[in-house]
């Protein structure tokens, strides 16, 4: 049976195959908050369901039927904060939270609605790409601003949605997708990245710069 902790395991293993990164069982323990003892016996449940592959100090990674359904809960996430952001008007710093709830409870009716009402939206509030209904996610490479050298310039496509105080910050800074930014400066050490958006420069943390994805300018 599909209950939210199974959807919400499987969507969490997405994201960290979708960043590149080894998905350990200590790496879903601290994203879902969850003690390494109950993820354990939860990755061992999605391996019997065919839902994962796990092997002990390897890893886990989702089987094809597993990402099918990762996928269909990351369309319902976008497609719910779309429609609270586009005809709700709710801030894009508080759609994330909500669409937590609403992923899990939306019928395949009301998906269809709400992307007909919205004009088939390819992106959400945050510029991340909406999973297509067949399952497909687009692909397209970009770049963390926080990589970005002195004098290179993009266009922002994603900001992170974890983090609602983050958000609020970025927005104040004017830094949403579809945004140009150049970076002026990048100082050592973890220092920090002073850009240019609009005429107007800013000095972002590191860790901030890597919460921001960017298409680069030539």
């Amino acid at each position: 049976m599909l209950t939210q902790a199974v959807e919400d395991y499987l969507k969490a293993i997405y994201e960290f195959q979708a960043e590149g990164g080894k998905v350990s069982t200590t790496g879903l323990s601290e994203q879902l908050d969850v003690a390494p003892a109950s993820v354990t016996g939860m990755v061992k449940k999605l391996a019997k369901m065919k839902l994962v592959v796990h092997e002990p100090y390897q890893g886990v990674e989702l089987t094809s039927a597993g990402e099918k359904i990762a996928l269909e809960v990351i369309r319902h996430h976008r497609l719910v904060e779309s429609y609270l952001a586009e005809a709700l008007g709710v801030s894009w710093d508080k759609v994330h939270e909500e669409a937590d709830r609403w992923e899990h409870v939306l019928s395949e009716e009301m998906e269809d609605l709400m992307d007909d009402k919205l004009g088939h939206p390819t992106t959400d509030p945050h510029g991340a790409p909406i999973p297509a209904r067949d399952g497909s996610m687009p692909r397209s490479k970009l770049r963390r601003l926080s990589e970005l050298a002195p004098g290179e310039a993009g266009v922002i496509s994603e900001v992170n949605d974890h983090d609602a105080e983050l958000l609020r910050y970025l927005g104040e800074l004017g830094l949403f997708p579809a945004v140009k930014v150049r970076v002026i400066s990048s100082a050592p050490f973890d220092g920090p990245v002073t850009v240019r958006i609009n005429g107007d420069k800013h000095a972002l943390g590191r860790e901030v710069a890597g919460q921001i994805l960017v298409e680069p300018l030539p």
